[in-house]
């Protein structure tokens, strides 16, 4: 999946806003599903032409937006919509996803998996 963003220099738009405002609609959508990892700031302001500084500003808008979040070194992803609790499961099912697929399981493995381990902790 590839994030396609476009500024358009010539709108009264301030370019932070522009950004802002696409990352938020396709994070929103569900085009940006939960999890997805967002260009570094550097990255994106060399691939669209602008400043370090307003990329980083609407990154800074969109994580107060709770749309986003920074986990340090490990990069800026699209957090869930929700409480902080969905928001933590969204991140803890995301890593759990990532591990299985770079252990080699199939989805039905995985998948088999998370319901033996939701089973096991609402007695079912």
């Amino acid at each position: 999946m590839t994030l396609r963003i476009s500024v358009d220099a010539g709108s009264t738009t301030h370019p932070y806003e522009q950004l802002r405002a696409q990352i938020s609609e396709r994070a929103r959508s569900g085009e940006l599903p939960v999890g997805y990892k967002l260009p570094t700031v550097r990255g994106l302001a060399e691939d669209l032409g602008l400043a370090a500084n307003t990329v980083a500003k609407a990154y800074k808008a969109l994580e107060s937006d709770g749309v986003i979040e920074t986990r340090g070194r490990n990069g800026t992803f699209v957090a869930a919509a929700s409480d902080a609790a969905s928001r933590l499961a969204a991140t803890s099912a995301a890593t759990y996803a990532t591990e299985a697929h770079r252990l080699g399981l199939s989805r039905e493995e995985a998948d088999a998996a998370i319901r033996d381990a939701l089973r096991a902790a609402y007695d079912d």
